[in-house]
């Protein structure tokens, strides 16, 4: 029987204190499914002043990234401070039968009032990590914007927005104009002028998707806005650390559950009055494990040594990695296992299957218009050469990209003997990490529920899916 307790023990060792210090609060305003497409991050197709402002009344870091490009093994990541491929909690869609220690609960005993409106509906208080949290682990679970008095200091709380999520980019004209009633005409983008990806067929239908994809960044934008002025009626700014990211990449094809900058790379800013300078550009390797211990150390508490992360802010922030990681497991019905490097200037990725296409069929993911599109062209035979390599029969064993010089990430180096040393570095310290936070990944699902670790969801939700779609090439 798996011992999480014991297990994170014997891996991480004791804890590390924190500094005594007036207790901040904290709100963490997170969205859906979104890149750095801000204007902040100088995006010309953004429209997005509440997020620009915020940006200049704090940090806005420009290398952060998630562990995973897809939302609930990166939320428990976020909540717990650990890789889900150490946890379980690597498969999207897959379920702990025993939730681990939460940041959370750290902050608790030490006098926070925690508010997560998981009772509010509208996914503005969503958990989604792979694990049902324990009874009790928040102490307000309806929505705090409604009724702010119950934000009594210290307290920490969570307001996710799911207008910008992968679904609402395909969403009916209906839902597409109730998701965007606020946005003026010119804040409409034109499909025909938005910026495309050199991998994605420039079609209608894709022109269609990236423009509502923007759009609903928009849509998100004045909701944050108003979080922000609630927070300055209330009279709370001033000690309150305000935190906002994106779950994971964006809610395209080839970003979300992709380990490329398009899947992995994150908008992050931070804002705290009088201890982060306004308009602070941080450039340094930032991951969302570091987001726990961080929070845990400006609130003056003790963080756990099992947490992977770093403190990244405040009196004990801690030197940056000079690599980041990131894991792709099953992706609901279809298996593939993808590991990948990032560094400052370098990408490397692993597929341990590459005799599997990028591309298997999933249900999920297939109902995106883009998808449709894409496929469709490739059996046409109407796509370019950078457009076709998302849709081979295989992979290579091994990826490297100069994200510099290719920051779509289409020129793989990994052949070139000119990169060999940086291939051989960035593959060693991949070998490394997984055997230093001992690597689930490489265990078949069906061990680790026969341990006791995971529900069997393969033989419940997904095995008639399974039968239905086995991995195919995508084309002929």
């Amino acid at each position: 029987m798996y011992r999480m307790a014991l297990v994170l023990v014997l891996l991480f060792g004791p804890a590390i204190p924190g500094p005594a210090c007036e207790k901040p609060n904290f709100v963490f305003i997170t969205c859906e499914d979104i890149s750095p497409n801000l204007g902040c991050y100088g995006d010309p197709d953004a429209i997005t002043p509440n997020l620009d402002r915020l940006a200049s009344q704090g940090a806005r870091f420009t290398r952060a990234f998630t562990h995973a490009p897809v939302c609930a093994p990166s939320r428990s990541g976020i909540i717990t401070g650990m890789y889900p491929t150490t946890l379980g909690t690597h498969h999207m869609r897959s379920k702990l039968l025993k939730a681990p220690p939460l940041f959370t609960d750290h902050l608790k005993k030490a006098g926070y009032t925690i508010c997560w409106p998981t009772a509010a509906g509208n996914g503005i208080g969503k958990t989604d990590f792979n694990f049902d949290p324990p009874t009790g682990w928040a102490d307000v679970t309806t929505d705090w914007t409604k009724k702010p008095e119950v934000l009594k200091p210290p307290f920490f709380a969570v307001y996710n927005i799911t207008v910008t999520h992968e679904s609402q980019i395909r969403a009916t004209k209906f839902q597409y104009l109730k998701n965007t009633a606020r946005l003026k005409p010119a804040e409409r983008h034109d499909p025909a002028k938005v910026r495309l990806p050199p991998y994605y067929p420039d079609t209608v239908p894709v022109r269609d998707c990236v423009a509502t994809y923007h759009d609903n960044i928009t849509a998100m934008d004045y909701i944050v806005g108003d979080v922000l002025k609630l927070l300055e009626d209330r009279k709370l700014t001033e000690n309150t650390v305000v935190v906002f990211y994106g779950d994971h990449g964006a809610g395209l094809s080839r970003a979300k559950r992709w380990p490329y900058d398009s899947g992995l790379r994150v908008p992050l800013l931070v804002r705290w009055p009088g201890q982060v300078k306004p308009g602070t550009v941080r450039d340094d390797l930032t991951c969302f494990l570091d987001l726990a211990p961080t929070v845990l150390s400006l609130a003056g508490v003790e963080v756990p040594a099992y947490m992977q992360g770093r403190v990244f802010l405040g009196p004990q922030t801690q030197p940056a990695p000079k690599f980041l990681f990131a894991a792709r497991d099953r992706m609901d019905e279809t298996y593939d296992r993808i590991r990948s490097v990032r560094g400052k200037r370098y990408r490397y990725v692993r597929n341990f299957h590459p005799e599997l296409p990028y591309m298997q069929y999933i249900n999920y993911m297939d109902e995106m218009p883009i998808m449709r599109e894409w496929r469709r062209l490739a059996f046409e035979g109407k796509l370019n050469r950078t457009q076709m390599l998302f849709m081979s029969r295989t992979k290579p064993a091994e990826e490297l990209y100069d994200l510099e010089k290719d920051p779509y990430e289409v020129r793989n180096l990994a052949p070139s003997p000119e990169h060999a040393a940086t291939l051989k570095e960035m593959r060693e310290a991949l070998d490394k990490w997984i055997v230093d936070t001992r690597d689930l990944g490489e265990v078949p699902e069906k061990e680790l529920v026969r341990r006791g670790l995971v529900k069997d969801v393969l033989s419940t939700e997904y095995e008639a899916r399974i039968r239905l779609h086995p991995p195919t090439p995508p084309v002929p």
